[in-house]
Order: C-alpha cells, then structure tokens, then sequence
C-alpha cells in the first residue's frame, strides 16, 4: 500500500546506518555530477534516476579476497605470489565479466607491494565491524573511484536490493536538490568527486580500463517541492563545507547532520499533518544521578515517537473526509466504489487476501487503517529511533529508557554549522531551539512546558551541566559567571 510514501515519501528505512545513508546519497550524486546534472532539480524534478557505478572488480579486490595475505607471506617470490593469486582470482572472482585480472601486474611493483595497499584500503572499511555480504562492504569515499551502489550476487550475477540501501539516500539528495541552497552545495559536492586525492588514485589504480556495467536506478519519491527541512539540512551542510576543513574530514559531520535532520523531517511533517506544534526535545546534559529533566526528556521522546503513527492515523481518516469518499459511499455501488477510489489513493486493497470482512465502507476505511499501522510499525515508525540514535540525539545512556542526551559529536557538529566565530551561550541555546527544537536551558523550557511540569533551576542546572561539557570540548570559554561563549575553533575570526 502506499500510506507511508504519500507523508514522507519513498522511502525512509530504519536498517540503514547514518553512514549508509550518507554512501547512498554520494552514489546518487556522482551519478548526477557524471551526466552534468548535480544537485539541479530543473534538469529532473520528478521522478529521479541516476546510473551508479557498480566497480565490481575493486571490491572483489578489496573483499572478496581473503587469500591475498597468506599468498603474500608463503610466497616470497614475485613471480609465484603472482601465478597464485591470478589463479585463484580466476576461480573465485564473481560477478565482473572477464575474471582476468593480471592488469594489476603492470601497475604494482611488487605482490607484496599491492598486498600492503589492499590491506591499507580495507582498514578505511566503513563500519568495518558488522557482518555484511562482501558485495555490501563500502570503503571510505576517498573520491570517485571509491563509490558505488550496494548489490547482491547470487550465482555470480549482481543486482539490487533495498536493503543496505534503502532509498533515504536517494531522498536525502532530493531534499537538497529542491533547497534554496542547492545551487551553492553544488561546487562543495564537485570538488569532493573531481579532487585527485592520493587513495582515490590508488583505487583507480585497482579497477581495469573497462566501462562499468552501468544500470538506470531511481524512481524514489519525495512528496514536497520545498520544504523548510530541506533548507535546514542544506543550511548545515553548507555551513560545514564552508569550514574548508581538511581532506575528508568534513565527513563525520555531514553523516551526523544528515541523520538528525532526516529524522527531523519525519517528526516535522508529521506534526504539520497532524496540525500540532513544531516538534521539540528537551534534552538531558548527562548527570551523576537522576535528575527531573531526566524524565521531561523521557516524556518528550515518547510524545514525539507517538507523532508519526497519530499522522498515519490522521492521513486514512482523511481520505473518509473527502467528498469523492462521500459520494462513493452514496452511490447505489457504494462499497464497490469506495473500494476503486481507496485502490487508486493507496494500491490497496489488491485482492481478497487484503480484505475479506464486511462490504460496508466504514468497515473497509477500518481495515485500512490497521493494515497501514501494522506495516507502518514495520519499518518507518522506527525511523525517530534509529536515525535519532545515529546521529546521537536519542540514548539510553545511564538508564534503561530511550530520551535525549546529545552526544559529543552531535554536539560538536551543531557548533560548527551554527556558530560563524563565537556566540554568547544564551544566545547558541536560543539558536538551538529555533532552529532545530532543541531545549537545554530554562529559557526554552518554559516555552514547550506546562508551568506544572517546568522547574527553572532544573534547567539552568542542566544548562550548567551542558556548559561544562562544551568548555572540556575546548568550544566554550566563560569570562565570567555571568558571561559565556560558544566558539568554533574551525573558523577564524576575520581581521
């Protein structure tokens, strides 16, 4: 059915990590940048497709390659490590048409040499530690050479499965794409595919001077022309870029960001749907002992969480709502009709095995409205939880209830993409709040709260609290007990 995708689109998927996330939206949009179509909605607003590349031969390489190590110590001799390795490779090597790999001689000096370069590449695996299929192994995105889609192979043909990559990439791109800052993330974006870094060039080095078994991908589905969130995210990510930091490691910034604002364009819109309040998270600064913000911040992740199954809920009772809906079950056909005009909203029912209960409307708007529930808790009801925790917003941190407790990377990302040089705190807080919800300090707390449930000097000490971890994080300096700034150490003042 097509419940889900109609609120926030298709598709956002909880198994997928912030750095897979992240992966995927590079795959989309290298794909992009190689047809002269970055980030450039005018060229394809709807739907989307791109063509990723798939580099089968580098990741047999790199990881359907288990032996490489032990030929290189049992055989001392070049010659015989080589013979080897093509050998096998030959065998075992899956998924690329020709098995043929004895280019790689002429481009290392050595076996041992390529073997060392192997291992160096592997240790830049992302999340390295899980189980994943070797075909479903990403290397760190050094640049172009290092990126490619997520694939299956079964009985030594590739293809694509929604699993790793799930598709919130795909909606991450296009959140971007139609931002009011699309057209200045563009050159950012540009540079980190055509920059000739040193790993990118010794990735090429691995893969033959053959095209790539390129596939057209896409047909995902963002339902919103613009949107607020989107702007949110391309602000952030601008603001990071903007730092000129070093090599890649803009990176870890970008992945924590872009987690926290896709989990807050589901909560965003969910609220609008349900026409409540923006969203708002009162976040606890980690205390010794429990303290009441402690359980406000409990409370606001659970009223939050009940936020995208209440828009579900909202979204089939409107299609009762309607007069197409209204006159349907007026007509002399009425359930008949009514069952085509929910087929055409939602694709469902299809058959009998969708529903087979009474053949009044009201008992059909009833079914709809548990089987989207119960597939809605399958996967996106999750989303607030799993990209939350990624991005480190949401943690169970010293108890056994999930709420709010920002980690020290969120933390850190948020400073650089909000505060140009410093900020006085008060001012940082208020930022935090307008801009993304967040409440730490009395000052905002009062705003979200019943006078029943705010106590002030709860708040100024978690506020406190919250000062002392950015000032151990060297992002805080206070002059006095009265005067205090938030600084990016990235970004130097202007003379």
């Amino acid at each position: 059915m097509w419940v889900d995708e109609q609120i926030w689109g298709h598709r956002l998927w909880d198994s997928q990590s912030p750095w897979l996330i992240f992966l995927e939206f590079l795959t989309v949009a290298e794909a992009c940048h190689r047809e002269g179509q970055l980030l450039d909605n005018e060229k394809r607003p709807f739907s989307l497709s791109f063509r990723p590349n798939k580099r089968m031969y580098l990741r047999n390489i790199l990881y359907n390659n288990e032996n490489i190590f032990e030929l290189a110590k049992r055989y001392p001799d070049d010659a015989t490590a080589w013979r080897e390795w093509l050998d096998w490779m030959q065998s075992n090597a899956q998924a690329v048409p020709d098995t043929d790999f004895s280019y790689l001689k002429k481009r290392f000096r050595s076996f041992d040499q390529f073997a060392s370069l192997v291992a160096m590449i592997r240790s830049s695996t992302i999340e390295s530690g899980s189980n994943k299929r070797w075909s479903s192994r990403f290397v760190f995105p050094f640049g172009r050479h290092a990126i490619y889609e997520d694939l299956s192979v079964v009985g030594g043909t590739p293809s694509r499965e929604y699993i790793y990559f799930g598709r919130p990439g795909e909606l991450m791109y296009q959140m971007l794409a139609r931002s009011q800052d699309a057209e200045r993330l563009r050159p950012h974006l540009a540079r980190a595919f055509d920059r000739k870094d040193a790993c990118d060039r010794l990735l090429a080095l691995m893969q033959p001077d053959l095209p790539d078994d390129l596939q057209t991908r896409g047909n995902s589905y963002l339902p919103y022309k613009s949107h607020p969130t989107f702007d949110a995210l391309a602000h952030d990510w601008l603001a990071v870029f903007d730092l000129e930091l070093p090599r890649f490691d803009a990176y870890p910034h970008l992945v924590t960001l872009g987690a926290l604002h896709l989990a807050l364009y589901q909560l965003v819109v969910a609220a609008e749907l349900c026409n409540d309040r923006r969203p708002s998270f009162v976040c606890e600064v980690v205390a010794p002992r429990k303290t009441l913000v402690r359980e406000l911040s409990v409370m606001s992740y659970l009223l939050n969480n009940q936020l995208p199954q209440r828009a579900v809920e909202d979204h089939v009772r409107s299609i009762g709502l309607t007069d197409a809906w209204r006159a349907a079950a007026a007509d002399a056909s009425g359930f008949a009709a009514c069952r085509e005009l929910m087929r055409e909203r939602v694709r469902w029912p299809r058959d009998k095995d969708d529903y087979d209960g009474p053949t009044e409307p009201e008992a059909l708007l009833s079914a709809l409205k548990r089987a989207a529930l119960a597939r809605h808790r399958q996967h996106v009801a999750n989303v607030h939880r799993s990209y939350g925790g990624g991005a480190g917003l949401v943690s169970r941190r010293g108890t056994n209830r999930l709420r709010y407790a920002p980690t020290d990377e969120l933390l850190k990302a948020l400073i650089l993409a909000n505060v140009p040089v410093r900020m006085e705190y008060g001012e940082f807080l208020a930022v935090l709040f307008d801009r993304y919800g967040l409440v730490f300090g009395e000052r905002e707390a009062c705003q979200v709260l019943s006078s029943e449930e705010f106590d002030k000097r709860a708040f100024q000490a978690n506020s406190a609290r919250l000062q002392g971890r950015l000032k151990t994080l060297g992002m805080l300096r206070r002059l006095s007990d009265a005067c205090a700034y938030v600084e990016n150490p990235l970004r130097k003042a202007t003379p």
